[in-house]
């Protein structure tokens, strides 16, 4: 079993600084504007919930073992069995531009969940914590998944050994 942690982007803490001063500071203006009132409580409601979600799906670990892939966040596991695994290859940050989240974080503790890639038109997943070192994992079923790791060409090096491609 081999193990790849996730480490964090200086631009995932900046983002993630500026999201939480921007929910504070919009937390209380809307205290000042509406003491009290239902537009407060359903913004507080709305806001820890996310926030509870968000925290909930953030990566931490991608784990190989001898028959899948495992992306690791905090409450769940994403889980590909290596014998569904088609392709994997490096990617650049340039390749990533036209990714937008659908459902999912950008920047609040990394950027994860299903993102559309208006180049071809389809649903990615993407799991990671600074936005560099891209790995693509395609599934038999054309299922793609883009995650980063520091150690990306050992990550490659391992799948392509483990699945058999090249």
């Amino acid at each position: 079993m081999e193990s790849f942690n996730y480490k964090n982007g200086r631009y995932t803490l900046y983002w993630t600084a500026v999201y939480i001063i921007v929910i504070v500071l919009l937390a209380a203006v809307l205290m000042q504007l509406y003491e009290g009132g239902y537009v407060s409580a359903w913004f507080g409601s709305f806001i820890i919930a996310l926030v509870a979600l968000m925290l909930m799906s953030v990566p931490r670990k991608i784990v190989v073992t001898e028959q899948t892939l495992q992306i690791r966040c905090l409450l769940d596991i994403t889980e590909i069995k290596l014998s569904e695994i088609s392709s994997v290859r490096a990617v650049s940050r340039k390749d990533m531009r036209w990714k937008l989240p659908i459902f999912g974080s950008v920047g609040f503790f990394g950027y994860f969940g299903k993102f559309i890639d208006f180049r071809r038109f389809r649903m990615v997943g993407i799991y990671a914590t600074e936005w560099g070192n891209f790995v693509e994992i395609r599934t038999i079923y054309e299922d793609t998944y883009y995650v980063s790791c520091h150690e990306r060409d050992r990550l490659i090096a391992l799948l392509q050994q483990r699945c058999n491609i090249e």
